[in-house]
């Protein structure tokens, strides 16, 4: 079995196992590397490496604007689904315009979003652990 393989078995049985929380720490973990592969793209002129990772990004964003629930998430889940919406309306735009000035912006808002979900997992994690 070739290292590659490995790398995604494992990573197939942690997505798996995973909690709610953790499977979106992956899914922003997973944006934005692909953020970063289009931003690198971008700078080489890489047109395929573009497509691909834009269109990745777009389908993780979408995933986390599919799954978020507005009701229980109250005005913070408003003001997500917005955010989510505007970070959509840029890819397309930077799949266009290839603009490396918004697409770093785009990475910046999906990394700290990022770091602020990865944070609040490790905290109810922490409390989980502390109640068990």
């Amino acid at each position: 079995m070739s290292y590659g393989t490995m790398q995604a078995n494992y990573r197939e049985m942690e997505i798996h196992a995973a909690s709610p929380e953790k499977l979106l720490c992956i899914v922003f973990e997973q944006l934005v590397v692909n953020l970063e592969r289009a931003r690198i793209a971008i700078e080489r002129k890489d047109i395929e490496l573009r497509v691909v990772s834009l269109r990745r990004a777009r389908d993780l964003v979408t995933e986390l604007l599919t799954t978020l629930d507005v009701e229980k998430g109250g005005q913070l889940g408003v003001d997500l689904a917005g955010i989510y919406q505007v970070m959509l309306y840029e890819l397309v735009d930077v799949g266009i315009r290839g603009d490396l000035k918004v697409m770093k912006q785009l990475i910046n808002i999906a990394t700290a979003l990022r770091d602020g979900f990865t944070g609040a997992a490790q905290q109810l994690a922490a409390q989980r652990l502390k109640t068990a």
